[in-house]
Formats: structure tokens, sequence, C-alpha cells
């Protein structure tokens, strides 16, 4: 089972929900995908890390045969190759590695070399398996590292992930192929607007899901009242305490601290197993 933990805005907590969640199992499987400020790492603090490189395909061209016909510019989609009077240039940021390019050279002038654009780092803690990637500074594209963090997911297991902030692609990315989505908000204006833009996202991918209010005890009641009316299921709802505010910026799960989130967390896993067993 997969279960993704997201949200349309930063700093609502989904960090802290996944960790929590995660910690909450006998044994799970824990992916952070927000590979542009990965910090799941900063809870669970693994000692042995293991690091691999994420490669990408990159096109080279080798200017001797290439006779500057322009049909290599003219098929790439993303204007990554620009092709002059007196040679061609490769903008590999914004490649998206699709090997057209080396397949319409007439010249066979175009081949594809790897590039690095980030590591992906695992690391085993307890009964945690914890896998998180890490894009390279200057790298515009998350989304080849994000489908390499995913690459761990095991079947037969709980596999919660942690989403980048927002409704971009990388979001979508990651939510694919998900069992379960929970929401991560804030009952605040910019929480209840950024959720609602979520969920429209997570309507059109046609995935069951559920909201955590985080810091519940501030803003207003807009978010429940939203939720109420349009029958979203409220998981949990976790007040603004002080102690969990003290524990997270110690970077330390607070269910190790306040067991009774740790059977609220097991409840809701509880909850979810039943909705994605039930197809509904």
């Amino acid at each position: 089972m997969i279960v993704t933990v997201a949200s349309g805005k930063g700093g609502t907590g989904k960090t802290t929900v996944a960790v929590n969640l995660a910690l909450s199992i006998k044994r799970a499987y824990l992916f952070d995908c927000d590979v542009e400020e990965p910090n799941a790492h900063t809870l669970i603090h693994p000692k042995s890390i293991t690091i691999e490189a994420v490669n990408v395909p990159t096109p080279v061209v080798d200017q001797s045969p290439c006779t500057l016909c322009g049909k290599c510019s003219n098929f790439c989609q993303f204007n990554a190759i620009f092709v002059g009077k007196t040679g061609v240039l490769v903008y590999n940021e914004i490649c998206h590695s699709c090997g057209g390019c080396t397949l319409i050279c007439p010249e066979q002038a175009i081949s594809e070399q790897p590039r690095t654009v980030g590591v992906i780092k695992s690391s085993q803690v307890d009964s945690i398996f914890l896998v998180f990637g890490e894009l390279n500074i200057g790298e515009p594209m998350a989304i080849p590292i994000i489908k390499s963090v995913k690459e761990g997911i095991v079947n037969n297991a709980i596999n919660i992930i942690d989403a980048p902030p927002g409704t971009a692609c990388t979001v979508i990315e990651t939510m694919k192929e998900s069992d379960y989505i929970v929401l991560v908000t804030e009952p605040t204006p910019f929480g209840l607007h950024d959720l609602m833009m979520t969920i429209d996202v997570v309507n059109k991918l046609g995935l069951p899901f559920g909201v955590v209010i985080n810091r519940s005890t501030i803003g207003n009641d807009d978010t429940v009242k939203y939720l109420t009316e349009n029958k979203i299921p409220i998981l949990m709802e976790i007040p603004f305490d002080r102690k969990i505010a003290e524990l997270y910026s110690n970077g330390r799960p607070f269910v190790d601290e306040i067991p009774e989130y740790r059977i609220k967390f097991q409840k809701m896993m509880k909850y979810i197993k039943e909705i994605v067993n039930s197809g509904s």
C-alpha cells in the first residue's frame, strides 16, 4: 500500500505527519520526495547512509558530421537544442532526456551521455527504511530524482511518501500510483485556499483522500466547515501545542514522547486500510 502525505501550502506539517505516521507502524518504508529540500531525515536521524547518483541521458553533438540541418532542433518540444550558423548548442538543464534527437538525426551526429542531476540516499533506522533524494543545486527538474526515490517502493508493505508542497508536476508525479492521499492543512485562509487547489488535483487523479488539520487551535473554523459541507473526512486534528513545537525544533518526533498520538496515528492508518481495501 502506498500512502502519500501532501499539502498545497508549504510549512503545514507534511513531514511531521509522514514521519510520525511511519513511526507509529511496526514496519514502514518512508520516502521523502521533496527532493529540493528533503527533511524527513532530520527527524529520523540515520547514522549510516548509502548514497547513489542519479544520472539522466543527455545529448552530445559531434560537430564534424553535423550538417546543421536543424531537424533535431525542430523536433525538440522543449527548445533544448539550438542550431546556429556554425554549430549546435545543447541546453542540458531543459533537456527532458527523451532521446528523440538521437533518433531523428540523419547523420547520427548525436549521442547520449549520462549526466548527474542529484543523489538518492537510503538508510535503515530501527523499523523504518528511509529513502530520500537530493536535487543538485542549479538543476531545475526534480522529476528524475522523484522517480528514482519511488523505485524503492516495496510490494506487500506499507509505503509512506512525503510529497513536495504545491500542486505542480512534481506533486502529481509523487502522487501517481498512490492508494490513498493524506492532505495536511492548517485552519487559515492561505491553508484553506491551497488545500482546495490540492483537492482539485487529487480529484482529477481519482484518488481517495482525507485531511489532517495541523495547528487546529489557531485560525478560524472555515476549513472544518468546508470539509464538512463537502463530506471530506477529517482524519486527525493536531492542536497548536508548545510541547509538540519544542520536540520538532529539537528534531524529535512527538509520538515518541506523547504516546496517545501514536495510538491516533495507528487508528488513522487502520481507517485508511479499510478505505483502500473496500475500494471506495
